[in-house]
């Protein structure tokens, strides 16, 4: 690889390449795309460019991204793990994240993943083809909710670095991207944003057995990915709720929620203390009852000017006071991804000044959009003052 040119490698969900190749020339028109795969895209980077493994490429369809350190090719995964610990060399890190590009976000890593899980014999052949002196921890279990305090495992001595763990802000994250059965991509950031924190920017979350839908874990991720600020006993309304496996994490999560779906909902979210179902459409329902609402969430299949025509009604009524929005803004097509900044920028128009968007690991073609009023960023700013106080 040419030193004097450097190149990114950014992770998306398989089928979104080209709507990220768009947006990254739209935002760094001096990136040009180069290696493509199924939910792996390389960008050749000015030669000027330093610090590409900082970079904060504020993509909504990126779900990870760093430096790349070119790739290795071979048959078997020893003699792969061989040729990639040659290949990084003297790289200095702390974390090793192992993951496949063209892997959904619901697969079974860490410790207790099924025996015939491939990535297990990925970590396994990069376990024992580890240079001395290098002492890898343990695999991670990629469960729980983890947060800014959790803590990865390390290894007793040498050059102590986890394997698939959240990493700490700072920490230097090797990632080993597995592209194909005979071609592993060599990756470095630095992570940063909780998102760069993830192995693979997979939110790491098992989906409980008590889950009544997968929209479980999509609710878990997107509350940790914006840390939308609500606390115990605030009220949140969600529009297309059912069958209620995002209710069911807000109520466990100690939240009131105010479900409006005309469909049915699963009988044992519907006994959960602190929730009532509206069985009409968002539009059929009646102003008033979100006067109390603090928080609007969206999850309707439909497309995306409907949803926005929705909520648009709600919060910009004179009785409300909706001091943040969680959206799903459904991709019903692939070309609706062009019209992104449009929806961000109305949703601006609403009176609320922070909007960021994502393209979430546990969600489907879609993008999740966190929008937050003033009153919001308040108890957000104190929220993030108070973490920092304690974390001293």
């Amino acid at each position: 690889m040419d030193s004097s040119s450097p190149f990114l490698y950014v992770g998306c969900q398989v089928g979104a390449e080209r709507a990220l190749k768009a947006e990254v020339q739209q935002e760094w028109s001096e990136f040009r795309p180069a290696f493509s795969k199924p939910g792996f895209v390389t960008f050749k980077a000015p030669p000027q460019l330093r610090g590409i493994a900082e970079l904060d490429l504020r993509s909504a369809f990126a779900r990870c991204s760093g430096e790349s350190l070119g790739s290795v090719q071979g048959e078997g995964p020893e003699g792969l793990a061989e040729r990639f610990w040659q290949q990084v060399g003297d790289q200095k890190f702390q974390q090793l994240h192992v993951w496949c590009s063209a892997r959904p976000a619901n697969f079974k890593g860490g410790t207790d993943a099924d025996e015939h899980d491939p990535l297990l014999s990925v970590v396994a052949a990069l376990q024992q083809k580890c240079p001395a002196g290098l002492s890898p921890g343990e695999t991670s279990k990629l469960a729980g909710t983890p947060d800014e305090s959790s803590t990865p495992p390390v290894a007793a001595s040498g050059h102590p670095f986890g394997i698939n763990a959240v990493a700490q802000t700072g920490q230097g994250v090797l990632s080993c991207i597995i592209v194909d059965r005979t071609r592993w991509w060599i990756g470095f950031h630095k992570a940063g944003s909780l998102p760069s924190r993830w192995p693979g920017g997979v939110y790491p979350v098992r989906l409980p057995e008590h889950a009544v839908s997968r929209a479980y874990a999509k609710m878990a991720e997107a509350l940790a990915w914006s840390r939308m600020p609500v606390v115990s006993g605030d009220l949140c309304a969600e529009l297309g709720c059912a069958p209620g496996g995002s209710c069911q994490l807000l109520l466990e999560r100690r939240l009131r929620v105010l479900g409006i779906d005309p469909a049915e909902m699963d009988p044992g979210v519907l006994r959960l203390p602190g929730f009532r179902h509206i069985r009409k459409r968002g539009r059929e329902v009646k102003k008033r009852e979100f006067r109390e609402v603090r928080w609007l969430l969206a999850d309707s299949n439909v497309a995306p000017t409907h949803t926005l025509d929705t909520v648009q009604d709600i919060v910009t009524h004179r009785d409300a006071n909706i001091r943040g929005l969680l959206l799903t803004l459904k991709l019903t097509t692939w070309g609706h991804a062009t019209s992104l900044p449009e929806f961000l920028a109305r949703i601006r128009s609403w009176g609320y000044r922070y909007v960021k968007a994502r393209q979430l690991a546990h969600g489907g073609q879609e993008v999740c959009v966190f929008a937050l009023r003033r009153q919001g960023l308040l108890r957000l700013g104190g929220q993030a003052r108070r973490k920092g106080l304690q974390q001293r």
